[in-house]
This record gives structure tokens, sequence and C-alpha cells, in this order.
């Protein structure tokens, strides 16, 4: 069992990093909505990057076309790996 001082200690530490302050920010932010979303914790997960400042839908965005590029290049070094053996055994 924690001691006094050790949850003071913590609680410190959530206070300096700023958790608290994304917390109740995307708490106040559920609460004042009007239509509560049917799932809260989705809620919470969206919103908690956007009270840090971090736009989550653009890095899902940025994900899937990088994605996207990864597949493309893969192919291309595959094309590329295939013509190159193609040619060096057609100068053989």
């Amino acid at each position: 069992m924690q001691n006094f001082a050790e949850k003071e200690e913590y609680k410190n530490y959530l206070e300096k990093s700023g958790v608290i302050d994304a917390l109740t920010k995307v708490l106040v932010g559920l609460y004042e909505e009007t239509e509560k979303p049917s799932d809260a914790l989705e809620f919470i997960k969206k919103h908690l990057g956007n009270s840090l400042g971090i736009d989550v839908e653009a890095l899902k965005q940025e994900n899937v076309e990088l994605k996207a590029e990864v597949v493309a290049l893969t192919q291309r070094v595959e094309d590329l790996s295939k013509k190159l053996e193609a040619a060096q055994k057609a100068t053989i």
C-alpha cells in the first residue's frame, strides 16, 4: 500500500507533466457534448490527442498514405530487381 508521500509525489508528477490538465480538458469536453457519444472511451481516445495539440486524424491519414507508398515502392524495387537480373543474364 502506498503511503501519503508517494501519492503526493505521483500527483505532482501528473500535474507537472500536464496529464491532469489534458484529462480534465477531455472530460470537460465530453461533459459539454449535447449529444453524448455512444462510446465514451472512443471519444476520450480521439480527443485526448487533440487536447495535446496533436491532429490524430491527420496522422491516421498520413499513415494510410505512407503505407500505400511503401507498397508501391516495394513493388517498384521488385520490378527493377527483375529487370536487373534479366539484363545481367542477357550480358552473360
